[in-house]
């Protein structure tokens, strides 16, 4: 498959040797402001502040904050601690950290740490690319398509997981429009999802999240495609809030829907959906808009960042590993044993 530049130009995360720089998501789309973690608790600060994001470059960023703790001499078992408990639920986080420390314990140097998280960053990167390959492949030509939150460039080594997906059935022939929910309350399909398909060419427009049943009753749509930021042995899914009722909408109209990870977002300790640790942000995310408040004083609000799709409402997960369709424990531990 021709996977040109013409439809890839964005990497966000981006090591230089004695710092990492780091596209700030916040400030997005009116400012591309770009700043540098010099150590591993600008790092853990930045995964917290939502700086990073993205379960893929959450634990990607953390990788290379533990380079930075060994270089800058920290304390690497409290440095590793303290970046752990910066996002709960995204597994990649974890993951990254597992395979950062049991180089530190082989007595692994800055140098041996370093190649190290750059490894884990250029295996996502082509993890993106091929999974876009087979995710494509599954989409006839001309489909329109709806993705929900930011699972591109910005979320991920490169590429994307559920956008490198678009991009690659862009690039095919495969898609002719996607839509974009605006994902409250931090709008990264607004902000984020559309800043990088207006950047690099692919047809697109947003709705309202609210619109997105009304879309596919009209006939407009024949896939969904979203991320994950953790996939249960049994193939249920956390994924960003709101994913869960697209996913009924979508059963409902006999939409497809695709669940697009890495297999380092997959976690077969855990059983099921329901053992999967739902993070509860600030309410005050949900009564402000960039910052100035838009619901009166008083007024409480409720504000978890994730869902659990259960996984008879996915007809395909795809992993650089592969593709299982109409996920079961039985799929998901033949292909994750």
């Amino acid at each position: 498959m021709n996977t040109t530049a013409s439809h890839d130009t964005i990497r966000a995360v981006q090591w230089h040797g004695d710092r990492l720089r780091l596209l700030d998501q916040r400030r997005l789309p009116a400012e591309e402001i770009w700043f540098d973690s010099t150590t591993s608790g600008d790092v853990t600060q930045a995964i917290r502040d939502l700086a990073v994001r993205g379960a893929p470059a959450i634990g990607i960023a953390a990788a290379w904050g533990v380079v930075l703790a060994a270089k800058t001499g920290e304390d690497l078992p409290a440095a590793m601690a303290t970046l752990r408990a910066a996002r709960p639920t995204a597994v990649n986080l974890m993951w990254a950290l597992d395979r950062m420390k049991a180089r530190v314990d082989s007595g692994a140097d800055a140098a041996a740490l370093e190649a190290e998280a750059q490894a884990i960053q250029d295996e996502d990167l082509a993890a993106n690319r091929h999974m876009g390959e087979l995710g494509a492949a599954l989409i006839a030509p001309g489909s329109h398509v709806m993705t929900h939150c930011n699972t591109g460039s910005l979320a991920t080594a490169g590429y994307g997981t559920a956008l490198g997906v678009i991009r690659a059935g862009v690039e095919a022939g495969r898609i002719e429009q996607v839509f974009a929910g605006e994902t409250r309350p931090w709008q990264q399909g607004a902000r984020l999802t559309m800043w990088e398909l207006v950047r690099d060419g692919i047809p697109a427009r947003l709705i309202a999240d609210s619109a997105a049943s009304h879309l596919m009753k009209d006939g407009k749509v024949t896939w969904v495609i979203v991320g994950a930021d953790r996939i249960a042995a049994n193939g249920d899914t956390a994924n960003k809030i709101g994913t869960y009722q697209l996913a009924i909408a979508a059963r409902h109209h006999g939409v497809k829907f695709m669940v697009v990870a890495p297999s380092t977002t997959v976690d077969m300790a855990t059983a099921s959906g329901d053992d999967i640790e739902i993070e509860l942000r600030d309410a005050t995310e949900l009564l402000s808009v960039s910052g100035t408040r838009t619901v009166i004083e008083g007024a409480e609000a409720w504000n978890p960042v994730f869902d659990v799709t259960p996984a008879e409402l996915i007809d395909a997960i795809v992993t650089e590993r592969g593709v299982i369709l109409k996920p079961d424990e039985v799929q998901m531990r033949s292909m994750f044993p």
